[in-house]
């Protein structure tokens, strides 16, 4: 599929009124988790074009050009309300979140298992483990406080238990950036690096915006902690993105980077609303696409193949479990932390490194740190953590399931 030569049944902007803006949202009792996931990951995705067009026109001097944004970014704001509407709101906060986590686990693993630069795929990797600690903390807070299993929200697709603590996660900012990609990486990395990151940033938007609606104290404590995890992830991420396109150039690049994946989820979509959404925005995004590959070539005169050399869409994204690949990265990563622009173990930190200067501040107090206290108020109330393991867990000490540990990847000597 090259979408730069299919004909889409719309050609120009699709306005719509408010009936046929709000869709029949999916049903939570008897959906895939995938599904929701797709939901989630496409809301994310119109999220970061809608930022982004506003911050391209807040740089722009041309009004003619940023009228022509204007006209994009409204599309782009329906699709997100079509798309964010799917939700059920009989849906609760945390049982959305445990959804963010399956995508951030599933969609960082497929990306990594198919990703051509080993930077890169290093970079998925090492927030793989995270995200799936993250899931383990969150699946503890609905255990303790709603006493339900949240293996049924995921499926049993993916397992549920401790991974690089997330008190390890905590990292000083100027370890947080990585190196750009160019302008001659692979097509599906180029997409990867886009994708990750407006998938990161959807989270870490829900996280800063839904911390101070959940009714308890530790649970708002818990979102406060992983929320900031999640800015360290979105750095992380974004530094990746090649630094040198033009904003129109970029521009081309997040439309061809919603096709693809509105196609990806249209090929792999069994629920009948969200498959005729999908159908609906892949044909609206292509005519979006389009649109900006004019742009670029009437105010700098260039053909859209300098941003993407082939428009044929590489291996399409099809969600699903990974528990063997996770499993592998967590037996071999799980001490790694960052320092500059690469990951080191733990043990081989300057005693002087700004990670350890960072935590002794942020985790000054070992008894404040809310994803420590989730799990050991879990183990308090019902002797042992939450978890859904299709075996031991391959790091021996996060075996034992009445402690939390909390030096692993933080601590050096610490196994």
């Amino acid at each position: 599929m090259n979408p730069f030569d299919f004909n889409s049944p719309i050609t120009g902007q699709k306005y719509y009124n408010w009936k046929n803006i709000y869709p029949v949202p999916y049903d939570k009792a008897t959906t895939s988790p995938y599904t929701k996931a797709r939901v989630i990951l496409m809301n994310g995705c119109e999220t970061e074009q809608v930022f982004f067009l506003h911050q391209f026109s807040r740089n722009c001097p041309d009004n003619d050009l940023r009228r022509e944004l204007a006209k994009i970014r409204r599309i782009e704001q329906q699709q997100q309300k079509l798309v964010q509407c799917l939700k059920p709101k009989n849906e609760n906060i945390l049982e959305e979140t445990i959804l963010y986590e399956l995508l951030a686990v599933d969609l960082t693993a497929k990306l990594a298992k198919c990703e051509p630069d080993q930077y890169v795929k290093e970079a998925l990797d090492f927030a793989l483990l995270e995200d799936f600690d993250h899931l383990y903390r969150y699946a503890n807070l609905m255990k303790l406080e709603y006493g339900n299993n949240a293996e049924y929200l995921v499926g049993k697709y993916t397992e549920i238990m401790p991974a690089r603590p997330t008190i390890a996660h905590h990292r000083h900012p100027v370890d947080t950036i990585r190196r750009s990609t160019d302008s001659e990486a692979h097509t599906i990395t180029k997409l990867h690096c886009n994708i990750i990151t407006a998938a990161e940033q959807q989270t870490m938007n829900f996280y800063m915006n839904v911390c101070n609606l959940y009714p308890s104290d530790l649970g708002r404590r818990l979102y406060q902690e992983i929320g900031m995890v999640e800015e360290d992830h979105v750095t992380h991420y974004g530094s990746l993105l090649n630094t040198n396109l033009t904003l129109l150039e970029n521009l081309v690049m997040h439309m061809y980077t919603g096709c693809y994946l509105y196609y990806s989820c249209l090929q792999s979509e069994d629920n009948p609303q969200a498959k005729c959404v999908w159908k609906e925005c892949f044909y609206q995004e292509v005519a979006n696409l389009k649109l900006s590959a004019d742009l670029l070539e009437k105010y700098e005169n260039k053909h859209w193949s300098c941003v993407i050399s082939e428009g044929a869409f590489p291996e399409l994204l099809n969600l699903g479990p990974n528990v063997e690949y996770v499993r592998d990265v967590l037996k071999n990563t799980v001490t790694c932390t960052c320092l500059k622009e690469d990951y080191c173990p733990v043990n081989l930190m300057p005693l002087d490194s700004n990670f350890f200067y960072y935590q002794s501040i942020v985790n000054s107090d070992l008894d404040c740190v809310p994803s420590h206290n989730v799990i050991c108020d879990t183990i308090n109330k019902f002797k042992i953590d939450y978890r859904y393991e299709k075996a031991p867990n391959p790091i021996v000490s996060l075996q034992a399931r009445n402690v939390d540990n909390i030096t692993l990847g933080r601590v050096p000597d610490s196994k």
